[in-house]
């Protein structure tokens, strides 16, 4: 089985470990008519062509940058920051697999058997977030009234922030795409015009408590999907260093060990290759890996100046609130 660790302790750049990895699968894939490993290289040659030939991100961020500019101009009380990122080799391929795995054994526990195989390539060609931006906002105490609650003003913010967004990036090249996720909840904050093209985390939390607002665009113009996040810095502060962060880490330790258990080795390649690949680099040491602009002295301690583990840096942008006057 070829797997991304093999490719980590050589000193590659990680567009030469993207490369590798691909090349190699695809010729393992061709010798074993492995369908699922030939959309797996076709994955892995879409984020390297990002990293590689990123002149459309120019573009791109101008565009998504004169939103920046009309919050800041809308809401001067306001901090926020403005970020973007493309994912992670290392991330992206946990993910990828992580559908593979999660796929077949919800499946095999509603029907008793196994996907065919054209439904497992339908799931792992779902991807929308490689390139992400996330706009996190914050109301300081310098620009609230004496009695106001901080979560309620926040939201009405944030909500009318995403009200507007669908129809100025529509503006400028982009399309929203429908969202899946099936909602249980609605916010009345979210205009029913807009309802359709969010995933809301806020009215709908994950099990975990994480909650956001998650919006997916197709640019027009640079022919890729990219994802918008919306939150308070709270949430954000969740997701990141907070309980959500912490609960994922468990998670992530005990769902592997219930699938494994429920899908027996050897009953269904794709799992059995899925769930190696993502306890690998789970048990991954990055102070061992050997990868070119990255350096760790543990697994939380690390300078990544090339995005193996983070991701790379696309835009960053902090607007700094003005303070108000009298309230």
């Amino acid at each position: 089985m070829v797997k991304l660790n093999d490719y980590l302790f050589n000193g590659y750049t990680v567009l030469e470990i993207l490369h590798n990895y691909s090349a190699d699968l695809k010729k393992d894939a061709l010798l074993t008519r492995n369908q699922l490993d030939i959309a797996h290289c076709n994955f892995l040659l879409e984020l390297s062509e990002i990293l590689e030939h990123n002149e459309f991100l120019t573009s791109e961020s101008q565009r998504i940058q004169d939103f920046y500019i009309y919050l800041s101009e809308k809401y001067p009380f306001l901090s926020f920051n403005l970020k973007g990122r493309i994912k992670s080799i290392l991330r992206a391929e946990k993910k990828f697999n992580g559908y593979i795995v999660k796929f077949i054994y919800d499946y095999f526990l509603e029907h008793n058997e196994y996907p065919p195989i054209s439904a497992l390539k339908a799931k792992v060609n779902n991807f929308r977030d490689l390139i992400a931006y996330r706009i996190v906002i914050s109301l300081p105490a310098s620009n609230r009234s004496e009695g106001q609650d901080l979560e309620t003003e926040e939201l009405k913010y944030l909500y009318e922030m995403a009200n507007v967004l669908p129809e100025f990036l529509e503006e400028r090249g982009f399309t929203a795409e429908l969202a899946a996720l099936k909602q249980h909840n609605t916010s009345p904050l979210l205009s029913t015009a807009v309802q359709p093209y969010y995933r809301d985390y806020i009215a709908n939390p994950r099990s975990s408590g994480y909650r956001s607002l998650h919006i997916t665009f197709y640019d027009r113009i640079s022919r890729n999907f990219t994802e918008v996040q919306l939150r308070t810095k709270d949430m954000d502060d969740y997701a990141e260093i907070g309980t959500a962060n912490h609960y994922f880490y468990e998670k992530k330790q005990e769902n592997p060990l219930v699938q494994r258990n429920t899908i027996p080795v050897g009953e269904n390649l794709y799992f059995d290759e899925a769930y190696n690949r993502i306890i690998e680099l789970r048990n991954l040491d990055l102070s061992k890996v050997n990868v070119n602009m990255f350096s760790a002295l543990d697994n939380r301690t690390m300078n990544d100046g090339c995005g193996l583990y983070k991701g790379r840096l696309i835009l960053p942008y902090e607007h700094l609130a003005k303070i108000r006057g009298p309230l």
